[in-house]
């Protein structure tokens, strides 16, 4: 089953819990135990698994990514002048794999799945595979 969420971010850089809506595709698909794919065709935006207990988490991680790869840089060639986008999706990733056990997310207590805008705001997807096994 492939279930898609549409988005519209309002941010260049945010991170949107979408834990509950893959969990919802997990509950519709009768699957009990399996594995879910979450996985976003962006080339500058990312899927990740990190804390959702502490809002300052996100907060955190952006400050630091933005650190790393800041938006400006005098030796960046890409025209469209996106670099720093580019870079942080290749950081985070495009998908992650989360076991369903017993028809949940198989995820620790402080855990959330997180779709990561590098490059808003935007209008994006992501796709979320439930697979039985």
């Amino acid at each position: 089953m492939l279930h898609k969420i549409e988005m519209n971010t309002s941010k260049r850089d945010e991170m949107r819990d979408i834990t509950r809506d893959v969990q919802s595709y997990v509950r519709q698909s009768g699957v009990s135990n399996g594995l879910a794919v979450i996985y976003t065709p962006h080339t500058t935006a990312g899927i990740t698994i990190n804390e959702n207990a502490d809002p300052d988490v996100k907060h955190d991680v952006l400050m630091r990514l933005d650190e790393v790869y800041p938006w400006e840089h005098p030796k960046y060639r890409h025209a469209e002048g996106n670099t720093a986008s580019h870079l942080k999706a290749i950081t985070t990733g495009t998908s992650q794999n989360v076991i369903i056990q017993e028809g949940k997310l198989l995820l620790g207590r402080w855990q959330g799945i997180y779709f990561c805008e590098f490059d808003g705001p935007r209008t994006r997807e992501c796709y979320i595979k439930i697979i039985e096994g």
